[in-house]
C-alpha cells in the first residue's frame, strides 16, 4: 500500500510502482481530497486512516508512506494493527517539526507555507516541491517531474492543504513507532532538507529494532532520484519478512 505526501496524489508513484509491481502486488492510494479521492468532512489523522483502511482489502499488508504519508501509515499501524504486517517510512519523520530534543523541519517554515497558501495556493505548492529537491545534482529534472505530477489533477482545496500542514506541524507518532510490533524499514536521504538524516538515529533510539537505511546524496524524493536504491532496500526488507 503506497501512500503519498502533502498536496500530491498517487500519480507520483507510477514509474516506481511499476517496478515494484514486478515482484509485489501494489496498491496506490490517494489521500482524501487528493487526486481521484473524494473529500472527507474533516482532514484529521483519525479520519484519514479510517478512509484508507476502508478503501482497500481487509488483508494485512505492508504500508509504505512517503513524507506526510509516513505519518499516516504510522497512525494506521497504531489504530488498525490487524491491517498492517510491516511498515516502510520513506523520507518520513514520526515528529515532523523540529524541537530542542528532536530533529525536523522548522515549524516557522510550515507556518509560512500555511500563510502563503491563502495568498497563492499554486505558488506555495510549487515552492514546497522545490524544497524537496534542493541541493540535488538533477534538481531541474526532478522538479519538472514533480510539477508534471502535481498538475495532473486539480489541487486539493485550501482547507485540506491547511489541515495537512497542521498534521505535519503537530502530529507526534513517536509513541506509535516505539510501540509497534511489526517490522519497520526507514529510508532517509543525506540531502533531505525536510527530514534531517540524523532523525534516523533518534528513531533508532526510540525503536532499536527498526531497519535504518541511508541513501547518500538523496533528498526528499529518493524514489524518483534513486529508485534502484529504494527498490533494493524494499526487496531486502520484504525478503526478510518471508524467511
Amino acid at each position: 500500500m503506497l501512500v503519498h505526501g502533502w498536496a500530491m496524489h498517487s500519480g507520483i508513484w507510477w514509474d516506481f510502482a511499476g517496478h515494484l509491481a514486478q515482484n509485489y502486488q501494489v496498491t496506490c492510494i490517494d489521500l482524501p481530497g487528493h487526486g481521484r479521492s473524494k473529500q472527507i468532512d474533516s482532514f484529521t489523522l483519525e479520519r484519514i486512516s479510517e478512509a484508507l483502511v476502508n478503501a482497500v482489502s481487509d488483508e494485512s499488508s505492508c504500508w509504505l508512506g512517503w513524507s506526510l504519508g509516513a505519518t499516516v501509515v504510522l497512525d494506521i499501524a497504531s489504530r488498525f494493527p490487524d491491517r498492517v504486517n510491516s511498515l516502510v517510512l520513506l523520507a518520513g519523520n514520526p515528529a515532523f517539526t523540529q524541537t530542542t530534543q528532536w530533529p525536523g523541519m522548522d515549524a516557522g517554515l510550515l507556518d509560512a507555507f500555511a500563510e502563503k497558501l491563502n495568498e497563492d495556493c499554486q505558488a506555495t505548492i510549487l515552492r514546497f516541491l522545490s524544497l524537496q529537491v534542493n541541493n540535488l545534482p538533477d534538481y531541474k529534472t526532478l522538479l519538472r517531474t514533480l510539477k508534471s505530477a502535481v498538475i495532473e489533477f486539480k489541487a486539493p482545496d485550501k482547507e485540506t492543504l491547511q489541515s495537512g500542514l497542521e498534521i505535519l506541524k503537530h502530529a507526534d507518532l513517536r509513541p506509535a513507532l516505539s510501540g509497534t510490533s511489526v517490522p519497520v524499514s526507514v529510508i532517509l536521504g543525506t540531502r533531505d532538507t525536510l527530514v534531517p538524516v540524523n532523525a534516523g538515529q533518534n528513531m533508532l533510539e526510540l525503536a532499536p529494532e527498526i531497519m535504518l537505511n541511508i541513501i547518500d546524496k538523496a533528498g526528499h524524493v529518493p524514489f524518483l532520484s534513486h529508485p534502484q536504491d529504494v527498490l533494493a532496500i524494499i526487496s531486502r526488507f520484504m525478503d526478510e519478512q518471508c524467511t
